[in-house]
């Protein structure tokens, strides 16, 4: 089990929020960069998910899906993120989480979810290998294939969607503060 802890007591304030954020979206939209702008403007700490998973099992993520097949790499991700236990954190999450149920489920139940939007065409600027970034991709699927087979789950789980597009790391930290209300402030 992965486990976080706090170095303060929660506040106490009953906000109607939950003491955490849950970053998903496509790989490239910048769950790992704003999260960590984020976590910095709430007093939060910060985990990316992908971490601790190449922690957990001491490979890179790549590494994992050539090794385990895009099964296997999805049933450790899912066993990782469904584990996270943390209050007053950041959690950037790997671009397909949305496939793990037992994950989402879990994480719904301990944060906020905030699915960052871009479009495809800004997403395949930034995104490179994907295959030297460990993305989750069957064999002749395209990223726009990807991307097609994501929206659907990243809007199903989102509690909150914030559409980056045109936006730099600033501005879009600032859209996601505001979405969340002035009690993160």
């Amino acid at each position: 089990m992965v486990s976080v802890t706090r170095d303060r007591p929660y506040s106490g304030r009953d906000t109607g929020l939950k003491e955490n954020i849950v970053l998903i979206g496509m790989p490239g939209c910048g769950k790992s960069s704003l999260g960590v702008v984020l976590a910095k403007a709430l007093g939060y700490r910060f985990v990316d998910s992908d971490l601790l998973i190449q922690e957990n099992e001491g490979r890179l993520l790549s590494e994992i899906i050539e090794q385990d097949g895009l099964i296997g790499f999805k049933k450790i991700e899912e066993k990782v993120n469904a584990s996270i236990e943390t209050v007053r954190t950041v959690i950037a999450t790997g671009g397909s989480v949305v496939y793990g149920p037992k994950a989402m489920e879990h994480l719904k139940s301990i944060a906020d979810v905030i699915y960052l939007k871009l479009p495809l065409h800004d997403i395949e600027e930034r995104v490179g290998d994907l295959n030297e970034r460990g993305v989750a991709f069957e064999p002749g699927q395209t990223l726009g294939d990807l991307y097609d087979e994501r929206v659907p789950l990243y809007e199903k789980y989102a509690d909150i969607t914030v559409d980056i597009h045109d936006m730099d790391i600033r501005t879009a930290v600032g859209q996601v503060l505001s979405q969340l209300g002035k009690e993160r402030l």
